[in-house]
């Protein structure tokens, strides 16, 4: 009965925080960036990408202030996020709309994470944070935003936008329908649209909270499985946070600005690394005044992935002519699929005891 508590609270918050993360925290973000005249790919990457981002920055926060040593949680999230996002969520973009990009945004958007990854692995090789290294990944983050709104200036392209469809019907059916009261339960906590800034502070407020049940609800189904928490992190955690940039992607991409979901998906990634993992990292061994400390023997595999896959999206893009095709969208989802299955297939052993199979 424990294990089907923890999982449907997983379930609750996985839905709430894509409803408060695509229905007012970016919304909220979308906003700010039309005030500020900022074009699509600028948006996408900075306000777009922190706002869908914030669940994965909570999630290690709250793994890391914890007490029982569970920093692999954060750092798991966001490297099965950052997976998630270059592959399924670049993926969806392509299969719900066939789009041709302007190549610039996403050179600069790809060599930044890349900078990222080799930081992080930087971090990751001996186990050990220090402050100034925390710092230096906080500092680049500064040094890309800078860069994004600096790339159209350097080297003056133009956005290509593809005609948008028909906003669908967003009345909920069949199963959409159980969420309901959720929904109006949910759109009690905010004000009208007018009031961004005031819906931005309810929103952030709220994802920390549904975050601290997403990290309590994974350390029970770990312990419960007896599956390592690095594994549900990488895997469960990773796609359920996920879920409000695959959301916001999938409909910027549906309205013709495939550009802007491209630069979301590795704008996350890059926010994820410097500041989702760097902010937190920063503030602990400044408060403790001590290194942090951490097991990374699984993930520094899931680092080296993190780096296939950009040559994998730089590769077909490049092949494509910088096309996202439906073809394309089903190769980077199935590469996602397979890297799932191998993750589980690790922990095979805590599997087999569940199954009764050891």
């Amino acid at each position: 009965m424990l294990l089907v508590g923890y999982l449907l609270a997983l379930i609750i918050s996985f839905y709430l925080l894509a409803e408060v993360s695509d229905r007012y925290f970016v919304v909220s973000l979308d906003k700010l960036s039309h005030r500020l005249n900022m074009s699509h790919d600028m948006a996408g990457a900075t306000f777009m990408a922190i706002g869908s981002s914030a669940p994965e920055l909570f999630v290690a926060i709250i793994a890391l202030i914890k007490p029982g040593g569970h920093e692999a949680i954060g750092i798991g999230t966001i490297v099965g996020s950052a997976l998630f996002n270059l592959l399924v969520i670049v993926g969806a973009a392509a299969v719900v709309k066939n789009s041709t990009i302007a190549w610039q945004p996403v050179v600069r958007d790809l060599l930044f994470y890349a900078i990222a990854i080799l930081g992080l692995y930087y971090v990751l090789y001996n186990g050990r944070v220090e402050a100034w290294e925390a710092a230096i990944l906080i500092l680049l983050y500064g040094v890309y935003v800078y860069a994004v709104f600096m790339w159209k200036k350097w080297f003056n392209y133009d956005e290509l936008n593809d005609d948008p469809e028909e906003d669908e019907d967003e009345e909920k059916t069949g199963w959409r329908a159980i969420f309901k009261p959720l929904d109006w339960i949910l759109a009690k906590f905010f004000p009208s649209s007018d009031h961004y800034l005031i819906t931005f502070g309810i929103s952030i407020s709220l994802i920390a909270v549904l975050c601290w049940v997403l990290v309590e609800s994974a350390i029970g189904i770990s312990h419960i499985l007896d599956i390592p928490e690095v594994v549900i992190a990488l895997t469960v955690l990773a796609v359920g946070t996920s879920v409000p940039d695959m959301v916001s992607s999938v409909i910027v991409a549906k309205q013709g600005r495939a550009g802007m979901a491209v630069s979301n998906a590795i704008g996350s990634n890059i926010f994820d690394v410097f500041i989702g993992l760097g902010f937190p990292w920063f503030v602990k061994t400044l408060i403790q005044n001590e290194n942090i400390i951490f097991d990374t023997a699984r993930l520094n595999v899931s680092v080296g992935l993190l780096s296939g896959s950009i040559l994998i999206i730089l590769f077909f893009l490049i092949w494509r002519k910088w096309k996202l095709t439906q073809n394309l969208g089903f190769i980077l989802i199935l590469l996602y699929i397979l890297y799932v299955v191998w993750e589980i297939f690790r922990s095979l052993p805590g599997l087999k005891e569940m199954i009764g199979l050891a």
